[in-house]
């Protein structure tokens, strides 16, 4: 069990001023560890990912909802306390908390199952603070008990890589022994090709790094490269926040294909061709977010595949760097926070 420190403050980093990332958005701070409500958990952080959600946060490409919030939604915790309310845990107990952090449960997309729509749905890192510390407070309703067996920094990208890569994966209605399109190799795709490949899917990936190439041949790619798919593909998933690979995956698409877009945020989609890029029932969706069911469906999933996490360490101390690293496209694989 982690101890509560003696001060009663804990260290956490902010986004200070979102700007781009070499301005140094990210300040760290000194301030009280928060009691937790009556639904909610105080964790004792063991690990938090980055993710390149985070560094939108970070950069204003999302606009800010609380002053000097927190980031960090890829939260591995150890319980520390627990509200009146927050039934089924107890002090020690491992635990995690991804991006979604709350809904209202009322509505009627909350009544369809389809909670990630929510109109007020709130989000870890976003609304409430993140990851990014020594300790934080989340809903208990919102949290996922984790494998067992499975080291923290592993644990960590699951929780949202692995999670909304999973809906990703769904959205993008990929036939039994398919062709699936992978564009971008970061946090996300890496775990997503690996579950896709596990379902028996032909996988091919496209991306500009050379190590990226190297990293999708390993875990199972039939193919690695900078530009079009050698094939053509049944469903494609686009990773990467560029909106000038949609025509470009579209195109990839055979009929009746269908592309499912990962990110929360995507550059311009240019000017499309509908007789190239949409003709023959080719589809174009968007995710957002991800509901409970989802998360608890790819832990299951994952604690049966045991998918490789290739996670670079650092520091909880040196997040300002991670997230450098990450929008240089200095790392390979995903960006681990880890305490002293």
């Amino acid at each position: 069990m982690t101890a509560l420190p003696r001060s009663g403050t804990t260290h956490a980093w902010v986004v200070e001023r979102p700007a781009p990332i070499a301005a140094g958005p990210l300040r760290p701070v000194e301030r009280e560890i928060p009691e937790p409500g009556p639904h909610e958990l105080l964790l004792g952080v063991r690990a938090c990912g980055v993710c390149r959600t985070d560094l939108h946060l970070a950069e204003g490409d999302l606009p800010p909802r609380r002053p000097r919030c927190t980031p960090g939604h890829e939260i591995v915790g150890e319980v520390l306390a627990a509200g009146r309310s927050a039934d089924g845990f107890t002090t020690g107990d491992r635990v995690g908390a991804a991006w979604l952090a709350g809904t209202c449960g009322q509505c009627r997309w909350c009544r369809a199952g389809r909670e990630n729509l929510c109109p007020a749905s709130r989000y870890t890192g976003w609304d409430v603070h993140g990851g990014f510390a020594g300790h934080t407070v989340v809903d208990a309703r919102y949290v996922y008990p984790l494998p067992a067996g499975l080291p923290d920094e592993d644990a960590a990208p699951l929780l949202c890589a692995g999670i909304i890569g999973y809906r990703a994966l769904e959205r993008a209605e990929l036939p039994r022994g398919g062709r699936l399109g992978v564009y971008g190799f970061g946090a996300s795709a890496h775990l997503t090709a690996q579950l896709a490949v596990a379902r028996g899917a032909e996988v091919h990936v496209v991306t500009r790094s050379s190590k990226a190439q190297r990293l999708a041949l390993e875990l199972g790619a039939a193919s690695a490269g900078p530009d079009t798919p050698p094939c053509l593909l049944d469903s494609a998933i686009l990773f990467a926040p560029a909106g000038t690979l949609v025509p470009k995956a579209l195109e990839a698409l055979d009929r009746g294909g269908t592309l499912a877009i990962a990110g929360i945020h995507l550059t311009d989609v240019p000017p499309l061709d509908y007789e190239r890029h949409l003709f023959q029932e080719r589809t174009v969706r968007s995710v957002a977010a991800n509901t409970r069911e989802d998360g608890r469906a790819f832990l299951a999933e994952a604690a049966r595949l045991r998918p490789t996490v290739r996670a670079v360490r650092y520091p909880m101390r040196e997040a300002d760097r991670a997230l450098a690293d990450l929008a240089s496209g200095n790392v390979t694989g995903v960006a681990v926070l880890v305490p002293p």
